[in-house]
């Protein structure tokens, strides 16, 4: 829509271009005018403001200016009639966007709130986007918004104003990251969404030190600092690489899947009676090996015991190849 609209507005610019050579040439060849007043008469008559000619002229004069008129008033109009219906057009097509944006967001539901589109928020995205975790993201740059709108859904706004974290649904929300480049700002970010929805799991970025502890005061639940775990990452690869490349393995995308899966205990439930790890027999079925074990109060088991006793809301982190997490999935209908 939008290059079938610059193409007319193209064509009308060449079409005023074109009337501009005609009446400048045809007033200094068949008048007879000097370069000057061959285009200041174009300029009177194109325009049609009524001044005198520069001086008599002849019928062929007057035949010629009288086309000149009758086709530069039609050019003009055409004109007009475009830059009409690219401006109309172009707000119509952004209001019908916003609204088509404003319904899918009213329809999302433990959803993630992303207050930030910058380079950890990008980063954040992607990874939602491959577990298909569906996400808001609140963005008050223009540019940003034009550039990336047709793959994210987003709010134009600031984060910190209560209405337009209502807007993104954080009623509805299970999480949100905020992910913006200011301490100051997540803080504040940190503080309206936990006053908005006091159960919201909450994770802000931090750059200072200082930081990490008034986040947490205001209501964070996880708080992240990219440069310190870059630092330590790096420091890692030193002191032990194989050991951090294999790390970094078990965490990178496989084909549609990935090669650590969290899965809750109430997804097998209707598939077999479940009363301890032995009884999933996860590895024999699928090939995947469970290697953690999260209790219903969040207390983490690294390496469970085969006759660990399950409990309901309880999850168990599984690993395998993205063939065998695929099977799994497939297996026990997960998501």
């Amino acid at each position: 829509m939008r290059q079938l609209f610059r193409s007319k507005i193209y064509l009308a610019l060449a079409l005023m271009v074109m009337v501009m050579a005609f009446g400048v040439l045809g007033y200094r060849f068949i008048c007879d005018y000097s370069w000057i007043d061959a285009l200041y008469m174009t300029i009177i008559t194109v325009t049609t403001v009524g001044f005198s000619e520069v001086r008599p002229m002849g019928p062929e004069g007057k035949i010629f200016t009288i086309i000149l008129i009758v086709t530069s008033v039609f050019i003009l109009g055409f004109a007009i009639s475009v830059i009409t219906e690219y401006v109309l057009g172009r707000n119509s097509l952004e209001l019908l966007k916003k609204k088509k944006m404003k319904n899918i967001i009213e329809r999302l539901n433990q959803h993630v709130v992303l207050c930030g589109f910058g380079r950890n928020g990008m980063q954040a995205a992607e990874k939602l986007k491959a577990y298909k975790k569906p996400f808001v993201v609140i963005e008050k740059d223009k540019e940003i918004i034009e550039r990336y709108g047709d793959e994210v859904l987003f709010i134009e706004g600031d984060a910190n104003d209560d209405a337009i974290l209502l807007e993104a649904g954080i009623e509805r929300a299970q999480y949100l990251i905020a992910a913006l480049p200011d301490d100051a700002a997540n803080l504040f970010v940190v503080l309206s969404a936990r006053q908005l929805k006091k159960d919201l799991f909450i994770i802000s970025r931090a750059s200072l030190v200082n930081s990490q502890k008034k986040l947490f005061l205001a209501g964070a639940n996880k708080v992240i600092m990219p440069d310190k775990i870059g630092g330590d990452h790096m420091a890692s690869l030193v002191v032990m690489p194989d050991l951090i490349t294999f790390m970094d393995k078990l965490s990178m995308e496989g084909e549609n899947t990935t090669n650590l899966e969290e899965v809750a205990i109430e997804d097998f439930s209707n598939q077999i009676e479940y009363n301890s790890l032995r009884d999933l027999d996860l590895r024999n079925k699928t090939g995947c090996t469970i290697i953690g074990y999260i209790s219903p109060d969040g207390k983490y088991t690294i390496n469970p015991e085969a006759d660990l006793k399950l409990q309901p809301k309880s999850k168990v982190i599984v690993l395998g190849r993205p063939e065998q997490i695929k099977k799994l999935n497939k297996m026990f209908h997960l998501e």
